[in-house]
């Protein structure tokens, strides 16, 4: 008989035990008084702001709940001042701290991508360099085979007028040693004096 009186109390407790040192937060509306016993007849032991993190100790007594502030102190309150989620205040204070954590995050970001960017813009003016250098190769490349072939034209050209002086040399030697083997030829011999002319 004491056995389901039992099981019917264990589970009656059962609630209050695992809500005993559970969080909760004050209301957003206003500040509340924090009472001495479950009731506004019980004295006032101090106020508690909107918003503020207190424990739940489990225990409700009519619209009243125990509950353990900031300060450590305990205490009763309004069972519908308090809530299980966070405040809008402590809301309000994440989300600021997120925010903050974010544009910090957003500066580091930027930071990369200026250093980023401004490596980019190096590596960029190098092979802006480079391809200058190259295009500067290559037109002292070209003027270097013009001046080459030019120069071969020249000396090509120095050959051949070289060729035709030493033709025009040998030519002008011939056609003078053929005129003086003609005047040569033509030439009256001298003659022999006789011995005896001079004897006269």
């Amino acid at each position: 008989m004491f056995r389901p009186l039992f099981l019917a109390g264990a589970l009656l407790l059962s609630p209050a035990l695992l809500a005993e040192n559970l969080p909760r937060y004050i209301s957003d509306d206003i500040y509340i008084y924090l009472h001495n016993g479950p009731g506004n007849e019980f004295r006032i032991l101090g106020s508690i702001n909107a918003g503020t993190q207190v424990s739940f100790t489990g225990k409700t007594s009519g619209d009243f709940s125990e509950i353990v502030d900031h300060r450590g102190r305990e205490g009763w309150v309004r069972t519908d001042a308090l809530s299980s989620g966070k405040s809008l205040k402590q809301k309000l204070e994440e989300a600021e701290k997120a925010l903050e954590d974010n544009r910090a995050e957003l500066a580091a970001v930027r930071e990369e991508f200026k250093d980023a960017d401004g490596t980019i813009r190096g590596l960029r003016e190098q092979l802006a360099k480079a391809d200058e250098l190259v295009r500067t190769a290559v037109a002292d490349k070209d003027n270097a085979v013009t001046a080459r072939e030019q120069a071969e034209s020249e000396m090509q050209s120095l050959k051949n007028n070289e060729r035709f002086r030493l033709w025009q040399e040998g030519g002008l030697i011939a056609a003078l040693g053929i005129l003086v083997g003609v005047i040569l030829v033509y030439l009256p011999r001298p003659q022999r004096r006789r011995s005896g002319r001079w004897m006269n």
